[in-house]
């Protein structure tokens, strides 16, 4: 379930978002995975009966039963590595989005415009009139020799 809900809710905008250069998908981007930060940061701290088995129930369940206290610090360092990655991945994201000059009036722009919607280029990819920008078939060396 997490595959394809990651796939349609992050991956899928930040997709569409490069490709067309839509600063409303980058907006759709940076909710989404802002929001999934957020969960795996509070997951990662593990706040006692939230359900979560972060580093405060993991270091707390050491004096109720050592060998289940060691079980649950998997759940901790792996909610904050997840947690990292995250923060690492909206980081490098903005840079890039900031870098190429996007901004949140920009987003506002084509949200009423309804140019996300339809992104440039649009009507070419349909009319059969233009060819792909990229050879569908790659080239390869001939006689086994790679470079």
């Amino acid at each position: 379930m997490f595959s394809p809900c990651g796939y349609v809710c992050w991956f899928r905008p930040a997709y569409k978002a490069f490709r067309s250069d839509s600063s409303f998908n980058f907006m759709a981007f940076f909710f989404v995975c802002g929001v999934q930060f957020v969960l795996s940061v509070i997951q990662a701290i593990g706040i006692s009966g939230w359900g979560a088995c972060g580093w405060m129930a993991a270091v707390s369940f050491f004096s109720v039963n050592v060998g289940a206290a060691v079980v649950m610090l998997f759940p901790a360092v792996m909610f904050t590595v997840s947690a990292v990655v995250t923060a690492l991945a909206l980081i490098r994201v903005h840079r890039l989005y900031r870098g190429a000059g996007g901004s949140f009036q920009k987003a506002q722009d084509e949200w009423h415009n309804g140019t996300w919607k339809s992104p440039p280029g649009h009507e070419e990819r349909y009319t059969g009139t233009t060819l792909p920008q990229y050879p569908t078939v790659p080239s390869y060396p001939t006689g086994g020799q790679w470079p």
